[in-house]
């Protein structure tokens, strides 16, 4: 029996004997935000304090209380059978709760995350997987997977997707990788890894080229983090130069976030680093630029205040007072002003040759 099945039979046991026994039936799970965190450089990923929030039942949290334990119902139908449900298919499934049925995804969504925090579990193990595409990849880097029918080994060269690429799958615990790259260099942008790829940039640098595609998906930061331990290489992060690259973009990836510090562990890839583009980037490389909004403005000034990644690193301080000075911001698509393929030829390999100007 899998943990999870263990953790939600015991969980609706424990309801149902208290229910019985007329005494006062609770669910339990942590607090999801950056208040109820704490990091530190080692272990490397944000680690949850232990504030929790208990739901009571009660008249007027009976219908929370129901759904929560229908979704738990779901999930266990979905471990026995060895079956899957997108994040989206779970909320129509509700349709058929009656009373108990969800008005909106948002309200689905956030409940399959308390029951992940609940039992310290990853969405995946109870049955559920998202609906984005996962990211792709490109480079020196030969994936071993087996065959649904069959279970034969299949290998599946990176290398050779000639103008296309490997796709990411929603469930990569199974996989095995074989690689002799130096890095791999995770890209925000699809347009920036397409370029690269098309140039094969990744046999030049002898890396491999992931595509986030903006904030990455639960598959991808699982994928990097597991390709990076297994073969034992870094990671490099290239983003546009602005607060929501650096911080909600890079940050989760390395160290994770308030929202899924109960998952950080497994899915934060510590050992990345921020590759660029970095504000002295936009002066050295006089790259044209947006003025910042006070959205913008105001994501630079929460990480002060109350990032514990950024209270962490003196460097990523003097970043946001320096780029907020500035109050522009620069796309990675802005190095094109010199020349549409001077991010190969010139700017990724000064920068790879220049760790200095690298930021933790």
């Amino acid at each position: 029996m899998s943990d999870a099945l263990k953790q939600i039979k015991e969980a609706a046991t424990k309801i149902y004997d208290n229910i019985k026994q007329k005494q006062k039936a609770e669910l339990s799970a942590p607090i999801r935000s950056l208040n109820n965190v704490v990091y530190n450089v080692n272990p490397g990923f944000f680690e949850l304090k232990g504030q929790t929030k208990k739901r009571t039942l009660t008249a007027n949290t009976v219908k929370s209380f129901a759904q929560t334990l229908r979704l738990m119902s779901l999930s266990k139908q979905l471990i026995e059978s060895e079956d899957i449900a997108t994040k989206r298919e779970a909320y129509y499934v509700s349709k058929n709760w009656d009373e108990a049925r969800f008005k909106e995804q948002t309200e689905s969504d956030s409940v399959m995350d308390d029951i992940e925090a609940m039992f310290q579990v990853n969405r995946e193990q109870l049955g559920f997987i998202a609906d984005e595409h996962g990211g792709s990849v490109a480079g020196q880097l030969i994936v071993i997977d087996k065959d649904t029918n069959t279970g034969e080994e299949l290998r599946i060269d990176c290398t050779k997707f000639g103008s296309g690429s490997y796709s990411i799958p929603s469930d990569v615990e199974h996989l095995q990788f074989k690689t002799d790259a130096k890095a791999v260099i995770a890209i925000e942008t699809n347009g920036m890894f397409e370029r690269l790829n098309k140039h094969s940039f990744w046999k030049k640098q002898n890396c491999i080229l992931v595509s986030m595609g903006g904030v990455p998906t639960r598959a991808c930061r699982r994928f990097i983090r597991r390709l990076s331990d297994d073969a034992n290489i870094p990671v490099y992060v290239f983003t546009d130069g602005d607060f929501y690259g650096y911080f909600n973009i890079y940050r989760t990836l390395k160290v994770g976030s308030g929202n899924a510090a109960h998952i950080n562990e497994f899915f934060c890839v510590p050992k990345a680093k921020f590759l660029g583009i970095t504000p002295q980037d936009i002066i050295d490389y006089k790259l044209p630029t947006h003025p910042m909004k006070e959205v913008d403005m105001k994501r630079g000034r929460d990480a002060l205040k109350n990032d514990p990644f950024v209270k962490s690193h003196k460097e990523w301080q003097e970043a946001i007072k320096q780029q907020s000075k500035l109050g522009k911001r620069a796309e990675q698509q802005a190095l094109a002003k010199h020349g549409l393929n001077f991010v190969v030829s010139d700017y990724l390999p000064e920068k790879l040759a220049n760790r200095g100007s690298w930021l933790p």
